[in-house]
């Protein structure tokens, strides 16, 4: 489990800022602690300083994941949400979505997921 390069967080940081816009800073520095992005595997892990820390005596090999994974990078290096992304998402959606219920919100969101990810469309 490594940090992210500088590459990859300005491609993840885009992708999740079209969803929660400035908001992207209230994700990370949060009044219950300090959480970060981790990868492994290929997979973007938003974990909590404090369970980093504890999880650093596990070695890279035996470790299966750690957090709430985000998304992933494909092959190509583009970042894909995950749908377990989404409950640390619906709190800080843009105002345009924010007059929406939880419900409506998040229909919205897989709908807009599934519509990305399915070819052709």
């Amino acid at each position: 489990m490594r940090p992210l390069t500088e590459e990859e967080t300005r491609v993840m940081f885009e992708k999740i800022a079209k969803y929660i816009g400035e908001n992207l800073q209230l994700l990370v520095d949060r009044p219950d602690g300090t959480y970060c992005f981790r990868l492994h595997n290929d997979r973007v892990y938003y974990v909590s300083e404090k369970i980093m820390k504890l999880a650093a005596n596990i070695s890279g090999d035996k470790l299966v994941s750690l957090g709430t994974c985000f998304g992933k990078f494909t092959k190509t290096h583009k970042f894909r949400l995950h749908v377990t992304a989404l409950d640390y998402l619906a709190p800080y959606m843009v105002p345009s979505h924010s007059s929406l219920g939880d419900g409506v919100r998040l229909r919205l969101i897989v709908k807009h997921l599934v519509r990305c990810t399915v070819p052709g469309k």
